[in-house]
Formats: C-alpha cells, structure tokens, sequence
C-alpha cells in the first residue's frame, strides 16, 4: 500500500517525492514525443513547449523559494533552449526546485499569487499538482498509458483546484451567491465538496481594475450539512477522474453528471477561467 493510500494528510516531504516522480515521468514520456507534436489538451502547445513551460515554472519558484519572501519582480527570465536540450533542462530544474525547497522551513513565508498561499508549504503542494498535471500532457502527447497516482494523492489535487485555484479572494474583493452550488463527490476517496456560484466583484488597488464577473467559491464546513434540494448538480466518480475533468484532461465521461447541466456548465467555465 502507497503513502498515498494510508493517510490523507499530506506533508512537504510526501510532496517532495511527488515532485520528483512526476516531474521524471514527465520528462521520460517527452524524450519519446517529437518535439512537434502537438499536446491533446493545449493546442497551442507542442512537446517542446511543454517540456520548456514545466521547466521555466519550476525554475520560477526555485528562483522566489531562494530569495524569499521578496517578490518577483525582480527574476531572472528563464531562458529557452533549444528544442533537443529541453528534456534535459527539464530534468535540471526539478533538482534546483528540489534544492530550494529543501533549503526551507515549510512555514518560511514566501510570496503566491493566492490569497491562500504565502509559505514554502504552498510552494510544496502547488508544484506537485502542477507536475502531475503536466505528467498527464506529457504522457498524453507521448502517445502512452496515463499514469493514475492513487486517489488520494488526486483527491488532494481536487481539493487544490476547488479550494485554492478557484476559491478564494484578494482583501479588496467581495463575493455574491447567487444560490446555485455543485457538489463534487469523490467516491473512491470518501471526499466532498460544495462549490457556491455567484459573482466576484471589486476594484484592485494596485492596478486600478474594476472586476464584476462570475466565480465559484468553496462552501466551508463540507461535507455538505445542508438539504439535497440546496445542490442545484452533482458530479461524482474516481478522485483521479475528477482531477483530470477539472483540469481538462478529460471530457468527463466516466463520471456521474446529475442535476442542472447548466449550473454544471456554468462551474466548468469558471474552472477554465481560473486556471487560464
């Protein structure tokens, strides 16, 4: 039985590994790929591009871990190798990521994009669900079997995606319900979430930007203590296969789909727009 399999509570250390495994699966099924090929899920992405993308955003954050807590204002840009040298650099900035992140307490703060982020720990959590993620295109694009991580390693990353990437918000924004929320069931993994839809609205200080658009945000306290009839849809299924239907990679076919398909339809496009 896996780590993953035995408990849900996940530390630095169990995401460490996560990082480096994925990242070398990516990085295995890329050196199969020709570089042209295009990746199944970003069309405007091919091989080589995904393999440079997870490379920079890995040297990114080993960059902002070395230097916390300052900002990036200031990073060095990665520079692109060339197409046979990607697979490579690829496999490099894994290790200085990892080196980074070793070189830290978890609890060290340390500058996100999320008002939920702000500490080495994030850091941890994000780049490994962003190496599985990218594992899943690399493998797609390579023309081999995806890899399934255990479910709850997945349930973990549907709750990254529903509670960091989609919810939460800056100071300065507020949120309005408008009474319609998802449920998202993972039945392998005994999980749940409530997902409220409604619209976020505010002006950043910083830019100047006034925002009125439709969000989602995480209903606290799920699993859910309210009435069915408070869930306008349901999705359930494999932690695995709503991972991979949250971020994409799938259409969602083997999953359970119940309730208002336009409630549903309205989550997945707040879903794409906050993991553009």
């Amino acid at each position: 039985m896996s780590l993953f399999q035995e408990r849900r509570a996940f530390v630095p250390a169990d995401y460490a590994e996560v990082i480096a495994r994925e990242s070398a699966r990516a990085a295995d099924a890329l050196a199969l790929a020709p570089p042209a090929a295009r990746v199944p899920s970003c069309d405007d992405w091919d091989a080589a591009d995904l393999a440079y993308h997870l490379g920079e955003v890995q040297d990114f954050w080993a960059q902002l871990v070395r230097q916390a807590p300052t900002g990036p204002d200031d990073l060095e840009e990665t520079e692109r190798r060339s197409d046979d040298e990607l697979v490579p650099f690829l496999r490099t900035r894994t290790s200085v990521l990892l080196d980074a992140l070793a070189a830290r307490a978890p609890d060290d703060p340390c500058w996100s994009w999320s008002p939920r982020g702000g500490t080495v720990a994030w850091v941890y959590r994000r780049q490994a669900h962003e190496a599985v993620v990218h594992r899943v295109d690399a493998e797609q694009v390579a023309g081999v079997p995806v890899t399934d991580p255990g479910g709850e390693l997945a349930a973990d990353g549907v709750d990254e995606m529903l509670t960091v990437m989609v919810s939460g918000l800056p100071p300065w924004a507020a949120f309005a319900p408008d009474g319609a929320r998802v449920r998202i069931v993972a039945t392998d993994a005994g999980r749940e979430w409530v997902m409220a839809l409604g619209r976020f609205t505010g002006t950043s200080p910083t830019t100047g930007t006034t925002y009125d658009e439709e969000c989602a945000e995480a209903v606290d306290g799920a699993p859910w203590e309210g009435d069915d009839e408070d869930v306008a849809a349901t999705i359930s299924g494999s932690a695995w296969g709503l991972d991979l239907w949250l971020w994409g990679r799938s259409t969602g076919a083997d999953l359970r789909h119940q309730g208002d398909q336009d409630v549903l339809a309205r989550l997945r496009a707040v879903i794409v727009e906050s993991t553009q």
